[in-house]
């Protein structure tokens, strides 16, 4: 009778099931390769987020003013543009910074003539500073695109956003569970939310700006 060898037979039917038992716990075959879940936003590299309500909008039954001085009720108050020219002072080393230089900016914005302007119009005067670009090609509701990009650009990165939109760029952050953070952004033009990722961890802080007279 012929003597069965090691490639035939139980012996070889179970060597096969032993190194196909790791295949299968991960829901691969043996054709296929094994996968790794996609990394979402809240692993990466290092990233500094710092997240900046609009300055001041008029208040009920007053008007603002555009860039020209010319009233435009969708435009900053007057207290909004004073702390639109402050805000240089928040990050730049030479004015006694405690907050890193921006080196990338965005705003709220989008196309056509109803996009928001006090976002931009917040960070107009920073940016002229940093001598960079505000980035403005996302809208209100586009916050996971949005995140995506801030992402991807050079950091630290600030953003302006709208208040009602900010839990939304936190969810897609990733760091709305994050020990501190807010559920809603507060009734406040004079707060820094930052939120750092280290070793794929997100941390969070509220910082005062001090910049105008009465500010917190």
């Amino acid at each position: 009778m012929p003597h069965a060898s090691a490639g035939s037979g139980p012996r070889r039917r179970s060597v096969l099931a032993a190194a196909l038992a790791p295949l299968a716990a991960t829901g691969c075959s043996a054709d296929e390769e094994p996968r790794t879940p996609a990394p979402g936003p809240q692993h990466g590299p290092d990233a500094l987020v710092m997240v900046i309500r609009h300055a001041e909008k008029p208040y009920a039954g007053d008007t603002g003013s555009d860039e020209e001085g010319e009233d435009d009720p969708g435009s900053l108050a007057g207290r909004g543009w004073r702390r639109a020219g402050e805000l240089p002072r928040l990050f730049l080393p030479a004015r006694g910074s405690s907050l890193p230089r921006p080196a990338a900016v965005f705003a709220a914005g989008g196309k056509g003539r109803a996009a928001p302007a006090r976002c931009r119009q917040t960070v107009a005067a920073l940016a002229a500073a940093l001598r960079t670009p505000v980035r403005t090609e996302f809208a209100l509701g586009a916050e996971p695109a949005l995140v995506r990009a801030v992402l991807a650009a050079p950091m630290p990165v600030l953003v302006c956003w709208e208040h009602t939109g900010v839990p939304r760029l936190v969810r897609a952050l990733g760091a709305d569970r994050v020990l501190g953070v807010p559920a809603t952004w507060p009734d406040r033009h004079d707060l820094i939310w930052t939120f750092t990722r280290r070793q794929g961890q997100w941390s969070f802080r509220e910082l005062p700006q001090h910049l105008l007279p009465g500010d917190a």
